[in-house]
């Protein structure tokens, strides 16, 4: 019985259920890029708010240590994060697991932004311990995406349906870097050619714009939650 229903998957023709799970599992995947190529302009913001160079604002920078750990926290924990929730899938269902990890995805991005002590070191070590776990929920999102959207595909249009998925990557690196663009223009934080923050802003609008880009990764993570609930568990 089973395997005539798998057959009956790989036959089947394509259907407008198809394109919504495209649609669905490639939402996820862009809520990941999203969340990991937003945090190198952030670095430049954290710069001159907590390394401000006395005399000249184009050389505000992390110490390159820090700058490494803040990127890195989330690609460690996305690795761990495909590991753990890659065997979880394939024990539990996809449907409740990949629900998981997007719900540490919308609790990770919420996290980034509220990362407020009232020293330096606080501020940064809580960021990178929030990007770790944002990772693993984007480590999670990762395999599952991918194994949801070729469990629902038929036998010819899978690997195209598969890449349809993936390319929702590229749209999320180009949405982190005009929602950076739009919040750093709303917040009035300036830039000069040479790279750095203008002379005339002050570093209290960077300080809420960072917080606000890593905050909106939450958005595409909770409504491709919603929409994942909605949906049933593959067949598969």
């Amino acid at each position: 019985m089973a395997l005539k229903v798998l057959s009956a998957l790989d036959t089947a023709r394509t259907q407008y259920y198809h394109f919504k799970a495209t649609i669905v599992a490639g939402m996820g995947l862009f809520s990941d890029a999203y969340s990991l190529f937003c945090i190198p302009p952030i670095t430049n913001m954290l710069g001159r708010i907590y390394y401000p160079h006395p005399h000249h604002s184009s050389q505000h920078h992390l110490p390159t240590n820090i700058s490494l750990a803040m990127i890195a926290a989330s690609l460690l924990g996305a690795a761990a994060g495909q590991l753990v929730f890659g065997c979880l899938g394939d024990r539990m269902g996809r449907r409740g697991v990949y629900g998981l990890s997007l719900l540490i995805m919308v609790a990770g991005s919420l996290a980034c932004g509220f990362s407020a002590c009232t020293t330096r070191g606080c501020v940064l070590g809580s960021l990178a311990v929030f990007r770790f776990a944002l990772g693993v929920g984007i480590g999670g999102d990762y395999p599952l995406s991918a194994t949801i959207m070729s469990e629902f595909a038929n036998r010819n249009t899978r690997g195209a349906f598969i890449a349809g998925v993936f390319s929702m990557q590229g749209f999320g690196i180009l949405a982190s870097s005009m929602v950076t663009v739009v919040v750093c223009k709303i917040f009035a934080v300036g830039s000069r050619a040479g790279g750095g923050l203008s002379d005339q802003h002050t570093p209290a609008g960077a300080d809420v714009a960072w917080r606000v880009i890593l905050m909106l990764g939450a958005v595409p993570a909770a409504l491709t939650y919603y929409w994942r609930m909605l949906m049933p568990e593959t067949a598969r």
